[in-house]
């Protein structure tokens, strides 16, 4: 129960501090970039990956059974 609730909590974070970056290039978009340039660009960044590894580690935690001892 403590390493699924330690993986979801480090999950939420990676997913958070991912996807608020991924947000904040969103402003790429004001200035001339197309929606495809966007995407290549977000593609390359670590950001991405984080936020892509984060909702596996939630998804992980939460649909994983636990072991009954």
């Amino acid at each position: 129960m403590v390493v699924q609730l330690f993986g979801l909590f480090i999950g939420f974070g990676l997913a958070v501090s991912g996807g608020v970056s991924l947000i904040m290039y969103l402003n790429l978009l004001t200035t001339g970039m197309t929606f495809t340039d966007y995407i290549s660009f977000v593609s390359t960044r670590v950001e991405s990956y984080l936020f892509l590894l984060g909702i596996l580690i939630i998804t992980l935690s939460i649909y994983i059974p636990r072991r009954k001892i």
